[in-house]
């Protein structure tokens, strides 16, 4: 495929790792890369880069490299990105392969998604919005007896701002501490049930209402996780593949409640409750998300590869779209490339000192 794709956030993580995807499984791709970072544009693995300006909120810079360098297709890499570039999809239209703008936005609110699933009896944790610190006293009542709450910002991602908290005033004093820091506003938090089980996350691409493709993981460790009150972050440092229907089956439900015809990119987190159904903690919608990169290449199917030439007009049909094979696991650490092994392969090589 000699197609030419332009690469949002290149130099960091998510972009390098899915231009590496792309460049294994379609060696006749060419990528771009822009940032408005300039020391994390230098990292890019790009063959062109470009700097942005900072602050932008448009797409005219965009617009112009997409121009000048006869770009097929534009992948965001990072929520930022898939919010600017749905805003101004006019100015790229062809060139997008994105949810509707609805869908993106319900998307970037992770109480309201939590609100609006639950209205369409997907699994979700009970999610609570706060209005301001003296609600909070309400808000426990209702999430009563829980002997935990989850408390996070409702946007981002990274787990911004998320702690798990037993009593009223830890998650007034934690709220207070994210004002008094970082000028967060204790109403852009909520307070949602506490999900004790596994951790999955399920990427997958649609078109037009149809399942082209999924993969699905359980994180097992996490960068940082001893570091945090919560213990857990979307970034993993260790996770693996697993097969488990239960996980298709409640992302494929959420992503048909937000859309009759899904179309795109969704990465679903999902977290089971207290007796074990997988629940869905947020979707990020319109991009393939920085773990998931180096996962798709596990499996018959790349899932980079499989993104762009569905973006780009291919039409994909796979006698099965759940390419998963079980029991892969992906390591991963700062300055370093991942890791991918096989369950079975784990120990191969190692010596013990008292062998």
């Amino acid at each position: 495929m000699a197609a030419r794709v332009l690469v949002m956030g290149a130099g960091s993580g998510a972009a390098n790792n899915l231009i590496a995807s792309l460049a294994s499984a379609l060696p006749a791709l060419t990528a771009v890369g822009a940032h408005h970072d300039p020391f994390i544009l230098r990292k890019s693995n790009a063959g062109r880069n470009y700097l942005l300006a900072a602050g932008a909120e448009d797409v005219d810079e965009i617009v112009r490299v997409v121009r000048r360098e006869a770009i097929d297709l534009v992948i965001p890499s990072s929520e930022v990105d898939v919010k600017r570039l749905s805003d101004h999809r006019q100015a790229l239209a062809g060139r997008l392969f994105l949810p509707p703008k609805a869908v993106v936005d319900l998307c970037g609110d992770k109480c309201d998604l939590a609100a609006f699933l639950a209205r369409h009896d997907v699994p979700v944790p009970v999610s609570l919005p706060v209005t301001s610190l003296d609600a909070l006293d309400g808000l426990f009542e209702k999430l009563a007896p829980s002997s935990r709450v989850w408390c996070r910002v409702r946007s981002g991602t990274g787990s911004l701002g998320a702690a798990p908290v037993t009593t009223v005033g830890q998650a007034r004093a934690w709220m207070e501490h994210w004002e008094a820091l970082r000028g967060v506003d204790p109403a852009s938090f909520m307070v949602a049930e506490y999900l004790p089980g596994r951790d999955f996350f399920c990427q997958s691409l649609w078109n037009a209402g149809r399942l082209v493709l999924v993969k699905t993981c359980e994180r097992i460790a996490y960068f940082g996780g001893e570091n945090t009150p919560s213990g857990v972050s979307s970034l993993y440092s260790l996770a693996k593949t697993v097969i488990d229907e239960r996980v298709v089956d409640v992302s494929s439900r959420a992503l048909r409640a937000i859309h009759p015809a899904p179309t795109g990119p969704f990465s679903v987190d999902l977290k089971e409750n207290a007796v074990g159904v997988p629940c869905v903690t947020e979707i990020n919608a319109g991009r393939l998300v920085m773990g998931m990169t180096t996962i798709g290449s596990i499996g018959a199917h790349n899932m980079p590869a499989c993104y762009v030439r569905l973006a780009l007009g291919e039409a994909l049909a796979f006698d099965n779209a759940y390419d998963c094979p079980p029991d892969y696991y992906v390591v991963r650490d700062l300055d370093t490339a991942p890791g991918i092994f096989h369950a079975d392969d784990i120990l191969d090589g190692l010596l013990r000192p008292d062998a």
